[in-house]
């Protein structure tokens, strides 16, 4: 999403209701898993490399980061939730220009696969093994994107959910009363944007569920989707103050005595079939068919023998044992 990161107010009442609810349920963390090792692949040198000269430093960077997640947050359970299809055809079939920016034009990369460093390609399977050597859940289900996948798992979930993630998509699911909220990265993952939904109406104008209105609204050149021409972000705000979502405004562009000016009828009126499935494009899904999974944060290595290859091959060093201290305390 575009605009600068925004902090907002520190020790927000949110945070003690947290603290009260994890004492009786059980917290869940979501990992927004790709978001996160291209943040470690970008800020870790690439000179952090593997004894045989790979470069590790996405590996490394994102072992550093769920180490620092998992001290400062302490989640009882936790979910690396991965792109199984990141432009998934459902989505690109409701609106062509979904995503199709990131396409790579190289016919080695294959159809519709997404462009990525090439010294960072190399380190997803490595990631992959990792996770699971360590016993960390990884869930990626065929033809949703990961956000789908912390749709899912939010909607399920009995107690407080910590999502973490560079992509301001998510900001949808932020949902005071069930203890939903997004953690930000402003700096790493020390440095992290508590969102909650007075965050998000101080910033935008709009709580967790008006999101994903004002975001189709607005539109998104990083995922191609053009939006409503002429509604920018405060204009999209202040027309969902008014007429309360996006079905409201719509009804709106109908009524002759509707508050709007003559050029945000035409356009709007104009955008009618935009409009009609752009909800399904940007609002994630809730409904993803989860695999059976144990997302119980582990305190011992799943396999720890594997863990131990994966260690000396790749030269995980001090990155994975701080990870294994702080997962057995």
């Amino acid at each position: 999403m575009a605009g600068r990161p925004h902090r907002c107010p520190a020790g927000h009442p949110l945070s003690v209701r947290y603290g009260m609810m994890r004492k009786v349920t059980r917290r869940l963390m979501l990992l927004d898993t790709a978001s996160l090792y291209f943040r470690a692949f970008f800020g870790v040198p690439d000179s952090v490399r593997a004894p045989d000269g790979t470069p590790v430093n996405a590996v490394r960077g994102l072992l550093d980061f769920i180490d620092r997640l998992v001290r400062d947050h302490r989640p009882d359970d936790l979910v690396a939730c991965m792109d199984a299809d990141w432009r998934p055809q459902w989505r690109v079939d409701l609106i062509p220009s979904y995503k199709a920016h990131r396409v790579a034009e190289e016919h080695e990369a294959g159809p519709d696969e997404e462009e990525v460093p090439d010294t960072l390609s190399p380190q997803v399977p490595v990631i992959e093994d990792v996770l699971d050597a360590l016993g960390i859940a990884r869930v990626g289900v065929e033809g949703y994107e990961a956000d789908d996948v912390i749709g899912t798992f939010t909607a399920r979930a009995k107690g407080p959910v910590d999502i973490v993630t560079g992509d301001r998509d998510l900001y949808q699911l932020v949902d005071d009363a069930r203890g939903v909220r997004v953690l930000y990265p402003l700096k790493g993952v020390g440095t992290l944007q508590h969102t909650d939904e007075a965050c998000l109406r101080e910033k935008y104008g709009v709580d967790g569920g008006g999101y994903a209105d004002l975001a189709l609204l607005r539109g998104d050149p990083s995922d191609g989707l053009p939006g409503v021409p002429g509604i920018g972000e405060k204009t999209a705000a202040k027309l969902l103050a008014e007429f309360g979502d996006l079905a409201g405004i719509m009804a709106a562009v109908d009524d002759p005595s509707a508050r709007l000016t003559p050029s945000q009828r035409k356009r709007l009126d104009e955008s009618r079939s935009y409009v009609s499935v752009a909800p399904r494009v940007v609002r994630v899904a809730g409904d993803v068919p989860l695999p059976d999974v144990d997302t119980a944060l582990p305190r011992e290595p799943r396999d720890a023998a594997g863990l131990e290859e994966l260690a000396a091959r790749w030269g995980l060093g001090g990155s994975l044992q701080r990870l294994l201290t702080t997962l057995r305390t």
